[in-house]
């Protein structure tokens, strides 16, 4: 599946920046292939626009913030959040500038410390609600912004395997000598899916600390949501009720590449686990997955028929058949459409 040939993923909401990183002045981005800049408006709220202006293509990303418009470093055009030109500094005082000076516009929110964009007035989904981020006594952590070289299905897929835990985590939190994956219920949701299982995992010194676990064994309760496309939660809660929410999302920057956004939300506090180690391990952890994830094919397909399965692959096949039949309707409305307008 090469994300940038099906349109009706431009329908889903994705984190693309840090709300920190737009402080300093509008920020450049790449979604779907689509090039995009962001900027805070005068009420500090993120906008998102084509970073292209108008007049003679030149990126607005490069530009500078005034008065809550980001204004094109060529020949100053301005343009508000909705992508209308506001200012055109070669015009006549007074004289009205065309409505056709104008860049397309996107939708742009705020949540959880990251502006998301929909490349669609009309997204199948609302942003994800992780009720444990609104808990006042919770703590979250940013963690990981990066690139990875791979699709965001497979790092869905990843998200979703117990059976890779004792081999690919062998040196983090993976039992060796029980290569067989736990087994999960699996609950199919509308463009989504939920798992929970029972998961015994390794508990090295480091992560004794961590957890305020002293044995070097301890089981994990986990609860996963899907949400389609590419965004999920891995819910943890230890023996002693510790629990460790992990948000990941794999944001399509292009065929060949996702940015990772990573954040974590804990009900304990930085005396007992320092944000720092809990990053540090958590690193580990995630960097034993992108050594085998960026190793894969990018085209990952929908068609369960063209990969090899086993039993534990069941998440991923409900998330490749959901994604085909998404875009397969899709399809077929835009050529409905066609058909009765005489293309």
């Amino acid at each position: 599946m090469l994300v940038t040939q099906h349109p009706v993923l431009r329908r889903f909401w994705y984190p693309v920046m840090p709300i920190a990183d737009l402080a300093d002045g509008p920020q450049s981005f790449t979604l779907l292939g689509e090039p995009l800049v962001l900027w805070l408006t005068a009420e500090r709220e993120p906008a998102v626009l084509r970073d292209r202006c108008c007049h003679r293509s030149a990126k607005l990303s490069i530009g500078i913030v005034e008065n809550g418009c980001v204004r094109c470093p060529y020949h100053g055009w301005s343009y508000n959040s909705d992508g209308a030109c506001t200012k055109v500094p070669q015009l006549d005082s007074g004289a009205a500038i065309p409505k056709t000076y104008r860049v397309d516009a996107y939708l742009c929110e705020e949540r959880y410390g990251y502006a998301w964009v929909c490349l669609s007035d009309d997204p199948l989904l609302p942003l994800p609600a992780i009720a444990e981020a609104d808990v006042p006594e919770n703590r979250l952590i940013p963690q990981f912004y990066e690139p990875w070289q791979c699709s965001g299905l497979r790092v869905m897929e990843n998200s979703f395997d117990n059976a890779h835990f004792s081999i690919v985590h062998a040196e983090s939190f993976g039992v060796t000598e029980q290569p067989k994956p736990a087994k999960s219920e699996i609950v199919p949701l509308e463009l989504g899916l939920k798992v929970t299982a029972t998961v015994p995992v390794v508990n090295p010194p480091t992560q004794q600390k961590i957890l305020n676990i002293p044995d070097s064994l301890t089981v994990r309760e986990v609860e996963s949501t899907w949400y389609a496309p590419f965004s999920r939660t891995l819910k943890i809660t230890y023996p002693n009720g510790l629990m460790h929410l992990i948000f990941t999302a794999a944001t399509p920057v292009s065929d060949r590449t996702s940015q990772i956004v990573q954040f974590c939300i804990r009900n304990d506090r930085e005396a007992d686990a320092s944000a720092e180690s809990i990053i540090a391990f958590d690193r580990q952890v995630v960097n034993e997955d992108k050594v085998v994830l960026e190793s894969t094919d990018y085209d990952t397909p929908v068609d369960v028929s063209c990969e090899q399965h086993m039993s534990s692959d069941q998440p991923g096949i409900i998330m490749r058949r959901q994604l085909a039949a998404l875009i397969k309707a899709h399809e077929q409305v835009q050529q409905d459409r066609g058909v009765l307008s005489g293309v």
